[in-house]
């Protein structure tokens, strides 16, 4: 299986450099013995992997995300958890977004079409659906429409960051139609190995993280989004060995943090969530954490967000946790959606009055999903969910989900970024010495090549949405 993967990897890498050059460039290098199409498995591979590869990887979640929810802290360098930033800080997530995923994903779509194979089609929408609200969550009103066809638009128009949602929600619903578990097969798939019936619940996935990141603006959209969902006799990922995620092989192939922790020591987790987990006496903190290379009393020490260069140092490279090795490991996966989330979600629905599930039970249910998910035993998942601070508040559940799913989300910076943004809990203090007079970033500033390249329209979006400050709320983000 591994050398299988490893192949399929450099044949993706392969293809995809054939998919991706521009046409005048193709027509002068034509072999007329080769053949010039890629086909959709390699495509799929690829697309998969570089995604995994942006979205768990330094610029958007080691480097940015997981410092402003403060899943993790900066030792050396400091700057990005100080929030200095320049305007090519958060170009990686646009660029891969745009030039590498989606106009491969678009191919895979294309070719679908043209190969009357409907499930490569739906694998295709609901990865992009994922890589869009990637991108839209992070910075706002965002090309939609006119992406699909770079050709045509060089310089697309900015679509309203509701308008994005609510495509995205279309797209998954035409996706969970187009999937066919009895239809052709498709290969390539390195997150559910091929099987169908899997894409189609994380199809329903995607769609209620949508409905409820909508919810505070458009509840009466979420509701019908869910009703849909189970007019259509729908299901949901329903157990951990359903987690969406890439599960990465040994290098060259391996998990982009454990990559980085080969060569750098620049990061430890971060003193505001060892600190809850201390206070919860939660048992993930041996697996978020790693103990101190030098013995302390602690054991386990977080680092303070946002310390100057010489504070930071002053803390000890062997006196402070880097995050724990479960998360170092080469072979760590990239969680794209977890069944705890879903579970999470599906409580606030509840809570929200969308369904009529039982929002505590589910909350507990999902607690006990994230402990399952790190191997911790039953019988400590049921001490810990008995704790009072850990019992689910009725009266404010986005405090209750929001401090959990906080907690759960350890090291998906992007998503986590997202509900804390919209939840508001927990209530985060801002980086020690920050460069934002007191506030948390709350979201992306635009690549500055969108300023040089795609003016007019990147002045429409600014006009629309706010100053391109990392202090400008989206749409989304109501409270």
């Amino acid at each position: 299986m591994k050398l299988k993967y490893t192949a399929i990897l450099f044949l993706a890498t392969f293809f995809w450099a054939v998919s991706s050059c521009k046409k005048d460039l193709v027509n002068l290098n034509q072999n007329p013995t080769a053949a010039q199409n890629a086909q959709p498995d390699y495509l799929l591979t690829g697309a998969t992997k570089l995604t995994a590869d942006t979205y768990w990887g330094t610029a958007n979640n080691m480097d940015a995300s997981l410092l402003f929810v403060q899943h993790w802290a900066k030792i050396q360098y400091t700057d990005p958890d100080r929030y200095i930033y320049t305007n090519s800080a958060f170009q990686e997530l646009w660029t891969v977004g745009y030039s590498k995923s989606i106009i491969n994903l678009n191919q895979i779509i294309q070719l679908a079409n043209a190969q009357a194979n409907p499930n490569y089609k739906g694998v295709a929408l609901v990865l992009r659906s994922w890589v869009f609200l990637l991108l839209t969550d992070a910075y706002g009103d965002i090309p939609y429409k006119q992406s699909a066809a770079i050709d045509q638009y060089l310089t697309p128009v900015y679509d309203a960051q509701k308008d994005v949602y609510f495509a995205l929600l279309d797209d998954l619903k035409t996706a969970q139609t187009a999937l066919d578990p009895a239809g052709k097969p498709i290969g390539g798939d390195i997150i559910y190995n091929n099987n169908i019936s899997l894409w189609k619940k994380f199809a329903n996935s995607l769609r209620l993280r949508i409905a409820l990141r909508i919810a505070d603006r458009e509840p009466a959209k979420s509701k019908q989004v869910l009703a849909d969902i189970q007019t259509e006799g729908g299901t949901y990922i329903s157990s951990n060995a359903e987690i969406a995620q890439l599960v990465y092989q040994t290098s060259p192939n391996q998990n982009p943090i454990s990559n980085l922790f080969d060569t750098r020591d620049d990061y430890r987790i971060s003193k505001t969530m060892v600190d809850q987990l201390f206070a919860l006496n939660d048992p993930r903190l041996p697996i978020y954490a790693s103990k101190t290379q030098v013995a302390t009393p602690q054991t386990y020490v977080g680092l303070p967000n946002g310390l100057l260069v010489g504070d930071a140092s002053n803390f000890g490279l062997t006196k402070t946790s880097k995050p724990g090795t479960y998360f170092l490991a080469p072979q760590a996966p990239a969680v794209i959606m977890s069944y705890a989330e879903v579970l999470f979600d599906r409580a606030e629905a509840a809570a929200r009055g969308f369904t009529t599930e039982n929002a505590a039970s589910l909350y507990t249910q999902a607690i006990g999903a994230s402990l399952k998910q790190y191997g911790i035993a039953d019988a400590d998942a049921a001490i810990y969910t008995a704790l009072p601070a850990v019992q689910y508040d009725a009266a404010n559940f986005k405090k209750s989900i929001g401090n959990q799913k906080w907690i759960a989300l350890f090291g998906q910076g992007l998503e986590a970024f997202a509900e804390w943004r919209r939840l508001d809990y927990p209530q985060l203090q801002p980086a020690v010495a920050g460069a934002l007079n007191g506030k948390i970033p709350v979201r992306f500033i635009y690549p500055g090549t969108e300023q040089a390249l795609n003016g007019i329209n990147y002045a429409a979006a600014v006009a629309r949405q706010g100053p391109d400050a990392l202090t400008t709320k989206l749409w989304f983000d109501v409270y």
